[in-house]
């Protein structure tokens, strides 16, 4: 039997886990696009070339796979570890020194997928209660 709260709650955690994957999808054009520019970015902020580029390659392959399964896998820990494993040392090379709007709008994504890594339940309804 379903329960139409139940069911609210499933539907709404679709719909915020799309949002927070949207952020990430739309920086994967840019990084296509605009390949050799973002490898010079990355080598200006003090990383080798040769490893610029490989982490760029990484960043775009993380950053699809982590959206795709973070909106779409049953167990959304997996997408969200992928996009936290992306968010955290682009957060510390590119927006700390000198902090931006970036670094604020990205510790607050970097608390959403961490709330959606502890509070998930592979598929159920999401458990919001204290852990004790």
């Amino acid at each position: 039997m379903s329960y139409p709260a139940a069911d609210n709650v499933k539907l709404f955690d679709f719909v915020g886990r799309a949002f927070v994957a949207f952020l990430f999808a739309m920086a994967v054009p840019g990084k296509v696009t605009g390949y050799s520019s973002k490898v010079n970015y990355i080598v200006s902020r003090g990383i080798p070339e040769p490893l610029a580029s490989f982490l760029l390659i990484a960043a775009i392959v993380v950053l699809i796979a982590g959206s795709i399964l973070f909106v779409f896998s049953p167990n959304t820990r997996i997408g969200a570890s992928l996009l936290l494993l992306f968010l955290v040392p682009t957060t510390l090379i590119f927006h700390t020194f000198p902090v931006d709007a970036g670094f604020v709008r990205n510790l607050a994504v970097i608390g959403s997928l961490i709330l959606a890594i502890t509070r998930s339940t592979a598929g159920a309804t999401p458990n919001f209660r204290a852990i004790r």
